[in-house]
C-alpha cells in the first residue's frame, strides 16, 4: 500500500457521476496497479460489471474509462485493476493517487460479464490476460457463483511474472471470506500461465488447451471444452478474445447476452 506524501487532493462535486475518497492503492509493479475507492450508500452492481472512473480536467470535463469492478458485489469498497500508461490521458495521472484523494464514479454500472448472461451449466471458465483479471476477482467471490456452477476456473496470462497481480493473494482472497471460503476450497480452480518468462505453466491459453494443459489440474468433467456442460467468460487482450471466441465457436458455444443468455460471453466494452 502507499504512504501518504502530500495532502489529499480533492476535487469539485459534478452532477453526472459520484466524487468518492481513495482508500487505498497498491503497485504490483511499473505497469500495474489496484486502487480502491469508497462505495456510495446508493451504489449497486453485479459482479463481473464494470462502471467509468475519471478525474476533472482543466477544461471542467471529467476524463472517465471504463473500468471493470474488482470487488465482489457485497463489499464495502470499490476495488480496480488498471495498467500505467505513462502518457496515457488518465493513468498518467492515475496512477498518482494516494490514499484520502478524490476521484468521480459513474452512476451505473453495466457489463456483460455476469451470470445472467450464461445459460446453466457444470464448468465455468474464466479466461483473462492483463488486466482483464479484474472482473473475475470480483465473481470468483460471489457466492452465487459457486451455487451455478460444480466447478470455477479462472485462467490468467500474462508476459512476465511480475505481471501476475493478486497470483500470491488469490487463495488468501477466498480462504478469508466468510461467504465462499468453504465452496471455494473444493470447486475453485486457479490456473496462472506466463508467456515469456520460466514458469510452471506457460504458453497462451489457446495452446493450453490444444495440449491438454488446461485440464491436467485437478478438474473433472472431460478433458476439452464441451458446450453442454461448460461455459466461458473473456476478458483482456482483443487477440486473445478473437482467437479464443472463434475456437468456442468452431466447438459449437454460442455467445449470449443479457436479454439472451448463452454459453460464453465476452465484455464488448474493451475489444478493438
Amino acid at each position: 500500500m502507499t504512504t501518504l506524501e502530500r495532502p489529499p487532493v480533492t476535487i469539485p462535486d459534478h452532477t453526472a457521476f459520484n466524487t468518492v475518497d481513495v482508500r487505498w492503492v497498491k503497485h504490483w509493479n511499473e505497469h500495474l496497479f489496484s486502487f480502491a475507492v469508497d462505495r456510495p450508500a446508493s451504489f449497486r452492481f453485479r459482479s463481473g460489471e464494470f462502471v467509468m472512473v475519471g478525474l476533472p480536467t482543466e477544461t471542467g470535463k471529467p476524463l472517465m474509462r471504463a473500468y471493470s469492478i474488482s470487488s465482489p458485489d457485497y463489499a464495502e469498497e470499490l476495488e480496480f485493476l488498471s495498467i500505467k500508461v505513462q502518457d496515457g490521458p488518465l493513468t498518467s495521472r492515475l496512477q498518482l493517487i494516494q490514499p484520502g484523494d478524490q476521484m468521480y464514479l459513474g452512476r451505473k454500472p453495466v457489463g456483460t460479464l455476469v451470470t445472467d448472461a450464461l445459460l446453466p451449466g457444470k464448468r465455468l471458465f474464466m479466461f483473462s490476460t492483463g488486466t482483464g483479471l479484474a472482473p473475475f476477482l470480483s465473481l470468483m467471490r460471489d457466492p452465487q457463483v459457486y451455487d451455478l456452477f460444480e466447478q470455477v476456473v479462472v485462467v490468467h496470462s500474462v508476459r512476465r511474472v511480475s505481471d501476475l497481480a493478486y497470483h500470491d493473494e488469490m487463495v488468501a482472497l477466498l480462504a478469508d471470506d466468510p461467504l465462499v471460503s468453504e465452496q471455494a476450497a473444493q470447486q475453485f480452480h486457479y490456473i496462472p500461465t506466463v508467456t515469456r518468462e520460466p514458469f510452471h505453466t506457460s504458453g497462451r491459453i489457446g495452446a493450453l488447451i490444444e495440449d491438454g494443459t488446461m485440464f491436467s489440474h485437478p478438474l473433472g468433467g472431460a478433458n476439452q471444452l464441451d458446450p453442454a456442460t461448460d461455459r466461458a467468460m473473456m476478458c483482456g487482450s482483443s487477440a486473445m478474445i478473437h482467437e479464443l471466441g472463434a475456437r468456442l465457436e468452431g466447438l459449437g458455444f454460442v455467445e449470449g447476452s443479457n436479454s439472451n443468455p448463452g454459453t460464453y460471453v465476452i465484455e464488448r466494452a474493451f475489444v478493438d
